[in-house]
């Protein structure tokens, strides 16, 4: 079996490589010749996905890298895993997709099958994408291919779960489809679900984010009014989560970050729009969370004790997520933009990631530099992101502040505080 993969990102590489070491040959496609080169050349640009793992596929034969979008015509199975962001006003931006759809259609044939596992709202696999399939092809959808969505769950730098353990949900344009979508992911995947239909599929994996979304929300919430109170909202959560049923802990942080918990709910918020309803309790998830970066700032300024105009802040952390290079969405960014609004100069040090790339969101950071943790030249330091790095580190004989939105830090200074 052949398999071709299109998007060879956070999500797409993982599963390229667990279909790999289930023998079955992947072909990936992206439109960034960088990383086919790199991937042919048998090295990773991901920090999480060993470098010798990616070289072992390709020396074995089982991944290969193009550009071509006509080589998916040797493939069983074509897999579509592309970014699915939001545009202005919070509506999704469904370009990577489309797009996608649009360039494979001419190359479809007979029998293959087409799965979407990018992020979505309820209808885009059966509807949308399903249009664009049939009309560049000539091709019929249940007849004369398959069509399936299977919502990618890959959690980025996890020791405890990884491609082949993590249940894989299968939703089908018609049954035959489904089922020929459980047999492919199969082949790599310990547990796969089926379920009755595509938009269940979609539905699901919009629950779960939303639900991370709303109980962080609930969280971050509480963490503003007990600091009001005065208790400490974290020895909160650690005492309530002794309670070994009815309650999952989660726990608040300076804004959201990655491709899936600030973006994903407001796909269902906008597609429910259309259906006349209105999602109260996701909207208000979504204001709290996007609060936060604001909140934050509020605090170094207290901290602080005077205007941020001409202070220097040193941000610990760009990633989204600890011990992972993944920015996307990264609320350090949000913060670096408010505290700059306000006349402050920002600087950070991540180890994992040494240099901003070019974002969609924040393009004025590009090229910036991590620079060395030591206080020097700094006011304040900010804890944003939960790195190892950063939970022993001995910041007892740093003289300048230190504000910790993580409750990370364990050898703190005299100066510190939380946000």
């Amino acid at each position: 079996m052949k398999i071709a993969i299109v998007g060879m990102g956070y999500v797409g590489l993982p599963l390229a490589l667990r279909f790999a070491r289930a023998q079955v040959a992947v072909l990936g496609v992206d439109v960034d010749a960088a990383k086919c080169q790199a991937l042919n050349n048998g090295r990773s640009y991901i920090k999480h996905v060993p470098g010798e793992v990616v070289a072992q596929a390709v020396k074995a034969g089982l991944l290969a890298a193009t550009t071509d979008f006509s080589q998916v015509r040797e493939a069983e199975a074509i897999l579509l895993c592309v970014p699915t962001p939001l545009k202005g006003e919070r509506e999704p931006d469904m370009s990577y997709v489309f797009n996608t759809g649009e360039s494979i259609a001419p190359h479809l044939r007979r029998g293959q099958l087409v799965i979407l596992e990018s992020t979505t709202y309820p209808g885009t696999t059966d509807t949308d994408l399903r249009a664009i399939l049939e009309r560049g092809s000539g091709l019929v959808a249940g007849r004369d291919f398959h069509l399936a969505f299977s919502p990618e769950r890959e959690d980025p730098g996890s020791t405890q779960w990884d491609a082949q353990r993590i249940p894989k949900i299968v939703g089908g344009f018609t049954p035959a489809c489904r089922d020929r979508a459980v047999a492919c992911y199969s082949k790599a995947i310990e547990h796969v679900v089926p379920v009755s239909s595509c938009r269940v599929a979609e539905a699901a994996k919009l629950l779960e984010n939303i639900y991370r979304s709303v109980n962080i929300a609930l969280v971050n919430e509480l963490k503003i009014v007990y600091e009001a109170m005065g208790i400490d909202v974290w020895e909160v959560i650690e005492a309530a989560k002794s309670k070994p049923f009815g309650f999952m802990p989660f726990y608040p942080g300076p804004g959201l970050g990655g491709h899936c918990i600030p973006i994903d709910p407001f796909y269902l918020t906008w597609k429910a729009r259309e259906y006349g309803q209105h999602t109260r309790f996701i909207e208000l998830a979504g204001e709290i969370n996007s609060s936060m970066p604001t909140y934050v700032v509020e605090r170094v300024t207290a901290a602080l004790g005077r205007p941020l105009k001409g202070a220097r802040i040193l941000l610990l952390g760009l990633a989204y997520k600890p011990d992972v290079d993944d920015d996307r969405e990264s609320p350090a960014y949000a913060l670096m933009e408010l505290f700059e609004e306000q006349g402050a100069h920002t600087a950070y040090h991540d180890p994992n990631v040494p240099v901003i790339r070019p974002t969609r969101e924040h393009p004025q950071f590009a090229g910036r530099r991590s620079v060395p943790l030591t206080p020097e030249g700094h006011d304040l330091a900010l804890l944003v992101t939960a790195h190892a790095e950063f939970r022993n580190f001995d910041f007892s004989s740093w003289s300048i502040l230190l504000v910790d939105t993580r409750n990370w830090v364990t050898r703190r200074p005299v100066k510190y505080f939380r946000a």
